[in-house]
């Protein structure tokens, strides 16, 4: 009769563990899909802009904030619209900075890091300065 209780006593606690163990384990339906995660909108880091002006050249120096020091910028000036475009388009006339920052896809320390560019344009003086950032218009600076 000692067997009986013995046996009848591991199948218990076996019982007791199994279960335990089946509601203590996540299940799939309590992991986020990744349709159920909220996709975030690229965040435009702020530019820091110094414009010097000499001959009717602009040397427009600036810096913005890059997500790790292994991330490349790049810079281009235009000019954007001319003196008959000034009178219909006030808020398109002037000088445009296109930076553009890829998404760095190597092993890199994520740790912002203040990425600096330059560039020049052939511009009248006074022009108002518009600067984007992977073709998201950028907040900006002056220094």
């Amino acid at each position: 009769m000692s067997h009986i209780r013995l046996w009848t006593s591991a199948a218990i606690i076996a019982v007791v563990i199994i279960v335990g163990f089946v509601l203590s384990v996540p299940h799939t339906r309590d992991v986020p899909r990744p349709t159920d995660i909220e996709e975030q909108a690229p965040s435009v880091p702020g530019v820091a802009l110094h414009d010097s002006f000499k001959k009717g050249v602009h040397t427009i120096t600036g810096s913005l904030m890059a997500p790790n020091a292994c991330t490349t910028v790049t810079a281009t000036a235009e000019v954007a619209g001319s003196a008959p475009d000034t009178e219909s388009l006030p808020a398109q006339a002037g000088i445009l900075i296109s930076i553009s920052m890829p998404e760095d896809t190597g092993v890199c320390l994520q740790l912002p890091t203040r990425a600096n560019f330059s560039v020049t344009v052939k511009a009248d003086a006074g022009l108002p300065i518009r600067a984007t950032v992977n073709g998201l218009a950028a907040t900006i600076a002056s220094s």
